[in-house]
């Protein structure tokens, strides 16, 4: 992971969508580095798909983040949909 880099962010987003994909981001950064909730994450994933409802676009922003960041959006929600049909409640992503 880099310690310093920027979010893949489209200019055409208002200041609320931009919070909220920033807030996925920010979710997938903390399945890596210390776990999340998956409900919490799904939540957030969700609400990334309202702003952001083209897969395209979806898996470009996800590829731009991970070249930035070293985190995929996708393993992050892989894992999750993995770990719906058991008991597990927190994701932590430890491969990179």
């Amino acid at each position: 992971m880099q310690d310093n880099y920027s979010y893949p962010l489209d200019e055409a987003w208002t200041q609320a969508d931009i919070v909220t994909v920033i807030a996925l981001y920010n979710a997938v950064e903390q399945a890596y580095e210390s776990g999340v909730k998956r409900d919490e994450f799904l939540q957030k994933y969700r609400s990334f798909q309202q702003v952001v409802p083209m897969k395209m676009e979806q898996k470009r922003l996800d590829k731009q983040f991970e070249l930035e960041s070293g985190y995929s959006i996708y393993q992050v929600f892989k894992q999750c949909q993995q770990a719906k049909n058991s008991e597990k409640v927190r994701i932590r992503n430890a491969s990179r």
